[in-house]
């Protein structure tokens, strides 16, 4: 039945509508970088080593069977338009790149006959040694990696795994690119998967410009080390440009703040984030954990509060006896507590929770706790998850205000970090009773 439901039609839609825009975009960007009389080579010197390998045409043209594949694969039309509008996305996000910042390829390809000859004479019939970072390529490569991983399992997986790199390797043996265009590629192509997830809001959709002025500033903050980042890239190029991938890190930060919130991070209801917010995020997410990591050094274990609630770090393996549940509301870390009852109240860190985040999290402890002791964790258990407790105390009575709320969070967790902002928030949360 799954089978006979998946929107045949749309899929057939979609694939006359978008491929004629690539060859069409692609064409366009070529012709427009054909009109310089010079253009720049972004190339590493190390580069004049990688071999030539004609068989790898085929792997690299195998690539359009599977753009062609990826639209049937859709079993539900949300499904089939978020993956659709990922390749219109990658498609233009490259072809700016192209137009803005025009590269060349500079090897010259050796000449070769036979079927694999007659690849590449088709190829250069239609392709010119421009349109190079990032590598459009190697963009396609993880949107449709990302669908078809979704489908296959097993033993067909690891051939889709292998099957892959080929492709991401071939762009190198057949002479099409130069290095730099494949991590910049993976960069772009990770984002068009961000911009669109399987399930949800697009991050995008999600954006509440921030009324809380700490909120800019801490926007204003990641900005800034983006901008000083980014200058090492621009003036002195060559691996300088690893740089780009804390830039847009840092930068997806600033939006966060600014008013994308939470849904920058894409924690799901397993308390993992999305697979591209992992890789977009990496440089920012290391350096987060690892802080988390130091500042609870020296209080790594949560501490009993009242009533089996718990108040700790987020968890990365299983959770500590005799804890069996989690109310998670750190939003920019995974938490691993395998078997778990778990529920994600995201919320950003270094700035006050709304009420409703909350009074979310305050009704997702009194829901859990009846199963057993319940972990109440952020990044650190200082501040997120200490108002999430304190609320919890206040609203359930066990608590007279929010003085006497924090007071009991304090005496189990010396540690925590709660101001007269925390307070005010936890009042407020508390006014609304279920």
């Amino acid at each position: 039945m799954a089978a006979e439901g998946r929107p045949w039609r749309r899929a057939l839609l979609w694939l006359a509508l978008l491929g004629p825009f690539f060859f069409a975009s692609y064409g366009f960007a070529n012709w427009m970088a054909g009109r310089h009389a010079t253009l720049p080579v972004m190339a590493f010197g190390w580069e004049t080593r990688i071999p030539f390998v004609p068989w790898t045409i085929v792997p690299y043209w195998s690539i359009d069977l599977f753009y062609a594949v990826s639209f049937f694969l859709c079993r539900q039309r949300l499904e089939l338009d978020r993956h659709a509008l990922r390749l219109l996305s990658a498609q233009l996000i490259a072809v700016s790149c192209f137009l803005l910042w025009p590269l060349r390829f500079s090897f010259e390809r050796p000449q070769i006959g036979g079927v694999f000859g007659w690849l590449f004479d088709v190829l250069l019939g239609f392709d010119k040694p421009f349109n190079q970072a990032p590598s459009l390529h190697i963009v396609l490569l993880i949107v449709l990696w990302v669908k078809f991983a979704q489908y296959l399992h097993g033993v067909w997986r690891w051939v889709l795994h292998a099957w892959a790199l080929l492709i991401g390797v071939s762009v190198l043996t057949t002479f099409q690119h130069h290095f730099i265009d494949i991590p910049t590629g993976l960069l772009a192509g990770w984002l068009c998967v961000w911009l669109w997830p399987e399930q949800g809001t697009p991050p995008l959709r999600a954006w509440r410009t921030a009324r809380d002025a700490k909120r800019w500033r801490l926007a204003g903050v990641y900005l800034l080390g983006a901008a000083v980042l980014l200058v090492p890239v621009v003036l002195l190029r060559g691996a300088a440009l690893w740089l780009l991938w804390p830039v847009v890190s840092l930068l997806l930060v600033a939006l966060a703040y600014a008013g994308l919130g939470t849904a920058v991070f894409q924690k799901r209801a397993d308390g993992r984030l999305t697979m591209a917010a992992r890789w977009l995020l990496a440089p920012y997410l290391g350096a987060a954990w690892v802080n988390s990591r130091l500042w609870t050094r020296r209080a790594p274990h949560p501490v009993p509060v009242m009533d089996d609630v718990w108040l700790g770090r987020i968890p990365c393996a299983a959770l500590p006896t005799p804890l069996v549940g989690v109310v998670d509301t750190c939003a920019e870390l995974s938490c691993r507590a395998p078997g778990a009852a778990y529920a994600s109240v995201p919320m950003l860190d270094l700035v006050v929770p709304t009420p409703e985040q909350l009074r979310e999290a305050a009704d997702a402890i009194e829901r859990l706790r009846v199963q057993g002791p319940l972990l109440v964790c952020c990044a650190l258990g200082y501040s997120r998850s200490a108002a999430s407790v304190a609320t919890w105390l206040l609203r359930s009575g066990r608590a007279a205000d929010a003085n006497a709320a924090v007071a009991i969070v304090r005496a189990a967790r010396p540690g925590i970090v709660l101001h007269a902002a925390h307070l005010h928030a936890i009042t407020a949360a508390a006014g609304a009773r279920a």
